[in-house]
């Protein structure tokens, strides 16, 4: 098992190997986002209970990290 760069957020490395070949897309699920009223696409069925954002509102409301 090989390890490779990952670009995007987290940075970092990630294994590579046979598990990786069967992964197919992941199921992406529509929802309105919480905040703007504007239609966005989540990787998760929302259940109703909790808001659900876009990637921009979603920014907003991350617990800071130090």
């Amino acid at each position: 098992m090989g390890f490779e760069r990952k670009e995007g957020r987290s940075g970092g490395f990630r294994p590579t190997g046979p598990r990786d070949m069967h992964m197919g897309p992941r199921e992406m699920f529509k929802a309105t986002c919480a905040d703007c009223k504007q239609e966005t696409e989540v990787p998760f069925k929302p259940s109703g209970d909790r808001p659900v954002y876009c990637r921009e509102c979603y920014q907003n409301h991350r617990p800071k990290r130090f």
